[in-house]
């Protein structure tokens, strides 16, 4: 399979921030490093930790970067919203900025679009990988396998994980879609809109490197309740675009 240095420039990373100060530079770093990244658009979501400050220093010079920042803290979705706005690369890929997700692992989510197979993919965490995978909560994961069978059920898709925060778009379909959730809905929002649009959906394995509560994981069960609204909401309640 091509690496990331095989493949030209047609990548715009979205990157959501709110309060990583403590792994912003690197994840930064790690993006630009990659050969498809043709864009990142950074989006700080009202950071009270200094990660604002930190970012224009990280933007000066570097003319890929577009650097956004909202006026007080709406949610990742609502920095999805806004970043995916903003993107001009042919192919959008969500980053997060705590690299749970390496961005060394692009080419595994551009190579089933980048080949014209797929429109939009997913990087699942349970699906068979040859990358490492950091052991952490057993009710995390049964939350994650009964939110993507939920979702499953409700898309008649066979997706693995429809949780993940690693997926890759052709932008012009990502764009076409208005995100409506502001939170961590975005993912059974977003699954729902383009199991509705019919498009090409490939799932690929990737590594995954998640943190605990105490390093700085903001999901929690509050969220996993609103994912199941969601499912509902974006399956069964009338047609959204």
């Amino acid at each position: 399979m091509a690496s990331n240095d095989d493949i030209e420039p047609c990548l715009t990373a979205v990157m959501p921030v709110y309060n990583e100060a403590a792994t912003v530079t690197e994840v930064v770093s790690v993006v630009l490093a990659q050969r498809p990244v043709q864009q990142l658009v950074i989006v700080d979501d009202y950071s009270t930790d200094g990660t604002w400050e930190l970012l224009p220093l990280l933007a000066a010079n570097e003319p890929r970067i577009k650097l956004l920042r909202h006026d007080i803290n709406q949610g990742k979705g609502a920095a999805l919203r806004t970043g995916i706005s903003h993107a001009s690369s042919n192919i959008v890929i969500i980053q997060d900025a705590d690299l749970e997700y390496d961005p060394i692992e692009y080419c595994l989510l551009l190579a089933p679009i980048l080949s014209g197979k797929a429109d939009v993919v997913f990087g699942s965490r349970f699906l068979g990988s040859a990358g490492a995978h950091r052991v952490l909560y057993f009710w995390h994961s049964v939350g994650n396998n009964f939110l993507t069978m939920c979702s499953n059920m409700a898309t008649d898709l066979n997706l693995t994980d429809m949780e993940t925060g690693f997926k890759a778009f052709r932008r012009d379909v990502i764009q076409a879609i208005r995100i409506e959730e502001s939170r961590f809905g975005f993912e059974p929002e977003i699954t729902a809109k383009i199991a509705k649009e019919k498009v090409r959906i490939y799932e690929v394995g990737i590594s995954y490197n998640g943190r605990t509560y105490a390093e700085g994981k903001k999901i929690g069960w509050r969220d996993g309740l609103r994912a199941l609204w969601c499912i509902w909401k974006y399956n069964f309640m009338g047609k959204r675009q």
